[in-house]
């Protein structure tokens, strides 16, 4: 039975990445341009606004940047880091624990986004592509010895 969860591991990582990406690119969506429900409030936040609008931003753009499994690593460390910005400068000094100050989807969006960072992007993501075609492109150059000084 390990044998099988272990072969399926990339392909469950995958679309977790998946399903993660796009819920946090939806909260950048609604904050950005009102869609599904608008920001907190219904609206929009005002451009360049400090820090809804470059949260917003960086959940629309991470989010989908993680959610096509291009630069996850990388994406994943600023989204992670932007929520726990917003953990700590927002939710946490109204109480100590999330479920009293309202930052579950802080604080679960920035240990995913981490967990992401470490295990990158699993199946089904472009980087594994690319990937692909670099290490093909550096099969197909001679092997070059190293000499030791």
């Amino acid at each position: 039975m390990t044998g099988r969860l272990n072969s399926a591991q990339p392909y469950a990582l995958g679309l977790f990445r998946i399903v993660i990406g796009l819920l946090f690119a939806c909260h950048g969506a609604a904050s950005l341009f009102g869609v599904l429900g608008g920001s907190t409030g219904g609206g929009t936040v005002d451009a360049g606004t400090w820090p809804s609008w470059y949260a917003a931003v960086i959940q629309l753009v991470g989010g989908g940047l993680v959610l096509l499994g291009l630069g996850t690593r990388a994406a994943a460390l600023i989204s992670s880091g932007s929520m726990a910005y917003a953990y700590f400068k927002v939710h946490q000094p109204e109480s100590l624990w999330p479920l009293q100050n309202g930052g579950e989807a802080s604080a679960v969006f920035c240990w995913t986004m981490l967990l992401l960072v470490f295990t990158g992007s699993g199946a089904f993501g472009l980087d594994r592509l690319f990937a692909g075609r670099g290490e093909q492109s550096a099969k197909a150059q001679p092997e070059r010895a190293t000499v030791a000084a």
